[in-house]
């Protein structure tokens, strides 16, 4: 599929770029989708959450009351979990969420990405650019070029451009991220990508059978 190439500025160039097929235009794998989402996600957790069980949980080890003759059930600890300010059952621990992925799969679902992506219009080429001065009025101008202000846009980029980078940081619903660096996540989360003409071809690079 042919996509016109766009300069900052929002217009048209006398330049087209010829998407491969086998990249962009796939039947989508939703599985795939799902699992690299998931482990994206998964990836991003700390895991650091814990709670204080009986062994843990501060309190007296005092008897509370006799074993037999109180009418009521049997106490043995205030750290009890059935009384207020007592310990959690089975609660959580520090824990790894890492899980792993193979390559194939990843690749595939970000084909799927990619393939979704173009069907609902979301790709837009741009020409190489780069700015002379990290300057967040300078970039703002190229998103309303091109009617993306307020909108979460991807910019990818072959090598990542240090001004651009800081002319963007501050923008919460934009991101730049070298083509390299493109995860499922990030594809799907956006609702336009702009992408680079440079970047276009490291992309099929990395994505070829």
């Amino acid at each position: 599929m042919e996509l016109e190439v766009y300069n900052i500025k929002g217009a048209k160039t006398d330049r087209k770029v010829t998407l491969d097929d086998t990249i962009f235009g796939i039947e989508p794998n939703d599985h795939a989708i799902y699992l690299d989402v998931k482990q994206h996600m998964a990836n991003k957790r700390q895991g650091t959450h814990d709670s204080l069980e009986k062994s843990t949980v501060s309190g007296s080890t005092k008897k509370l009351k006799k074993q037999k003759g109180t009418g009521g059930a049997r106490a043995g600890s205030i750290k009890n979990p059935l009384y207020r300010g007592g310990a959690r059952v089975f609660g959580p621990h520090p824990r790894d969420y890492n899980f792993k992925l193979n390559k194939k799969l990843k690749k595939l679902a970000r084909k799927s990405a990619f393939s979704y992506k173009l069907k609902d219009n979301g790709i837009l080429v741009m020409e190489d650019f780069s700015l002379e001065i990290p300057k967040t009025k300078d970039f703002i101008e190229i998103l309303k070029n091109f009617k993306l202000t307020g909108q979460k846009a991807l910019l990818v980029m072959s090598n990542t451009d240090v001004n651009v980078l800081l002319s963007a940081r501050n923008l919460k619903k934009v991101k730049i991220i070298r083509a390299s660096d493109l995860n499922t996540y990030e594809i799907l989360d956006a609702k336009i990508m702009l992408i680079t003409e440079s970047s276009v071809k490291e992309i099929e690079k990395i994505h070829q059978n």
